[in-house]
């Protein structure tokens, strides 16, 4: 029986209710009264439920869709405006029990490179992300209670927070790590982490119990009701996401929506972040052998839906995707990307070579640098942003939510962007970065609503220019 306020994992997550929403969006794709209802509902900016969105979804109809697309810019220029928040993924550790069948890592994975970064390592990758200029790090780890033991995880953490080179710093630590204890989820609390986040891979249980024959990831119970378990340990800020591709789209994207419903009916905090990854060519996996692959005007309509669905939640693009595609989607809701990824264990102080035997879980698509995609965020009107502010000021969980679903969030975002970028002019940016860079600033400056805020914030940028760092609002 289907029920959101459930923590059992089959009933918040109801295959039955799937399964009824996909045949009632099947019935309904081309009512076109219906439709238009639920886009104007849509337009009211408090989301869509996960049939509404469904239907959405599976409607077939060329101006509708444009309809969605245009709907999606608006909402996310409501909420998060055109700001664009940079971050890097640091790979801690390849080592895995697991059984995933579309990862690298699996364990019966043989001719992969094995790796695992010792404290004095991290130091030299972070130093290295830091004169990149990065501020905000997500780690990642394979489940091997042996070599990646949660007290491994948190003295990496302790030793990324602890590192400072020249103006540099990690200001933000996200984590994506196995499900896990609400001990453990203390624990990372306790370390100072920002979001916490998990990607479900698939929320079909027999096709998820399918895909991780082996390994403790194969309880697909413990590995939903994560997210439940991490809130009850006191991380309010979490974040979900699907493989696309493992399953059908539809059913995953109804899926997704669901835990949404049940985080908000449970605890009454929705996610802080949705991801919406693909799979990918890797090591010992062939993306071919999975046979629910989507095309990118589907990609772009998943994207643009889940801002119109959950118009709150932050929306995640990686390296996964390339610069096409994430140029394509950018408008229709993303608000986070990574740059400059590597998804190898380390990588960033010492590249791996072409004729190393690889450690990167999958292929990266956009290679491009971090300044090169700076300099290409500007050039499309968005504002590059390493703001990590919300997370130290205490802005989390339903204090976050809500001032993100008041849209007074922008207030204090704008102008924490432009102070940010304003950092990585001065410390790291190329001499046309630099020149696009401060036009670009000097321009946003007026779009700063109150007087006060927008004087405080000159005053800050000249700070910086001086020499001086880390001011927020």
């Amino acid at each position: 029986m289907y029920n959101p306020k459930s923590l059992k994992a089959e009933e918040f997550i109801s295959d039955e209710e799937i399964r009824e929403t996909l045949a009632y969006a099947d019935a309904n794709k081309e009512n076109v009264e219906l439709i238009d209802q639920i886009l104007a509902k849509a337009k009211e900016c408090k989301g869509l439920t996960h049939r509404e969105a469904s239907v959405l979804l599976a409607c077939p109809i060329p101006e509708k869709i444009q309809d969605m697309y245009d709907l999606a810019a608006e909402i996310k220029k409501e909420f998060y405006g055109n700001r664009i928040v940079l971050f890097a993924p640091l790979y801690l550790s390849n080592y895995c029990v697991n059984g995933c069948v579309y990862c690298p890592y699996h364990k019966k994975n043989q001719h992969i490179a094995r790796k695992k970064l010792t404290q004095e390592e991290i130091v030299k990758e972070v130093t290295a992300l830091q004169d990149m200029g990065h501020k905000r790090l997500a780690i990642e780890a394979g489940e091997d209670p042996i070599n990646n033991p949660i007290e491994y995880i948190l003295e990496c953490i302790q030793t990324i927070y602890s590192i400072k080179h020249k103006n540099g710093a990690i200001r933000r630590v996200n984590v994506n790590i196995a499900a896990t204890t609400v001990e453990n989820y203390r624990k990372l609390k306790d370390a100072g982490i920002g979001t916490y986040i998990l990607f479900q891979e698939t929320y079909h249980k027999e096709s998820y119990e399918t895909l991780h024959p082996t390994g403790p990831k194969h309880n697909y119970a413990y590995h939903t009701e994560a997210m439940d378990r991490a809130m009850e340990g006191g991380i309010d800020d979490v974040g979900l996401g699907v493989l696309f591709g493992l399953e059908l789209y539809r059913y995953e994207f109804a899926g997704l929506l669901m835990h949404a419903e049940h985080l908000e009916a449970v605890h009454g905090v929705g996610p802080h972040t949705i991801s919406v990854p693909r799979i990918k060519h890797a090591d010992d996996i062939d993306p071919s052998a999975f046979d629910n692959s989507i095309s990118d005007e589907i990609f772009a309509k998943i994207c643009a839906l889940i801002r119109i669905a959950v118009p709150y939640t932050g929306m995640i693009i990686s390296t996964r995707e390339s610069k096409a595609v994430r140029e394509k989607v950018l408008p229709l809701g993303v608000s986070q990307i990574s740059g400059a990824s590597r998804t190898s264990v380390g990588g960033y102080d010492v590249p791996e070579t072409e004729d190393e035997v690889t450690s990167a879980q999958f292929d990266v698509s956009d290679q491009r640098s971090l300044d090169e995609i700076v300099n290409w965020l500007m050039g499309m009107g968005d504002i590059p942003s390493f703001c990590t502010a919300c997370y130290r000021a205490g802005r989390t969980g339903d204090r976050f939510m809500s001032l993100c679903k008041s849209k007074q969030i922008s207030n204090c975002c704008h102008p924490n962007a432009l102070m940010t970028l304003m950092e990585y002019l001065q410390d790291y940016a190329s001499p046309e970065t630099k020149k696009v860079g401060l036009e670009l600033i000097q321009k946003e400056l007026e779009n700063i609503p109150g007087e006060k805020i927008r004087k405080l914030t000159e005053e800050h940028l000249a700070d910086i220019v001086n020499g001086q760092r880390d001011f927020r609002f």
